[in-house]
């Protein structure tokens, strides 16, 4: 067994205001830490790993493929198929924070490129 604490790791600014931290990863999964800030977004992105979540703090809109939009809050859970395209906004006035689980496992991205 391997313990990775969040004051293990650094987290990393993505975009503008958007901050991962990189956490336990395994040979089928990994998990990581996410703080938006109000006004911050996820530009439209998508990847091959399935991704399923959970937000503890503040409310998170998701907006699909189509346009549709789920806002998930706190103690809300949430699953994206892999190679669905999606984006995120935080809309509200305080940090959202939560966690996501990727499958396969999935590295910061660099969103630069």
């Amino acid at each position: 067994m391997k313990r990775v604490g969040l004051s293990d790791r650094e987290s990393v600014e993505a975009v503008d205001d958007v901050h991962l931290t990189q956490l336990a990863t395994g040979e089928k999964t990994s998990i990581q830490g996410f703080e938006i800030e109000p006004g911050a977004t996820v530009p439209e992105h998508d990847h091959h790993h399935e991704q399923t979540g959970f937000v503890y703090e503040g409310e998170l809109t998701f907006i699909g493929p189509d346009g549709e939009e789920t806002v998930v809050g706190p103690g809300d859970s949430f699953t994206i198929p892999g190679d669905e395209p999606h984006a995120a906004a935080n809309r509200g006035d305080t940090v959202v924070r939560g966690v996501d689980i990727f499958a396969p496992p999935r590295p910061n991205p660099d969103w630069a490129e």
